[in-house]
């Protein structure tokens, strides 16, 4: 079974931090890519890892990911 999540991916000091917010998972790696594989591998773990209870509590099935505009200063 294959199951479409989001990876959300962002700079951080030397490397990249990837999140799965569905799952609240997250990885690193030193490019985008690598991260990108990292969180697929973390949560290909999960999933063959996993109760299908502990899978159920965590897994957010509405996610959204949008941009906002606030006053910043």
């Amino acid at each position: 079974m294959h199951k479409q999540l989001t990876a959300i991916i962002e700079r951080e000091a030397q490397g990249y931090v990837s999140l799965c917010s569905e799952l609240d998972i997250a990885s690193q790696g030193d490019t985008i890519e690598e991260a990108r594989t990292n969180l697929q591998e973390a949560l290909e773990l999960f999933f063959e890892t996993a109760s299908p209870e502990e899978i159920k509590q965590r897994l957010h099935e509405e996610v959204y990911v949008t941009r906002v505009d606030v006053a910043a200063g």
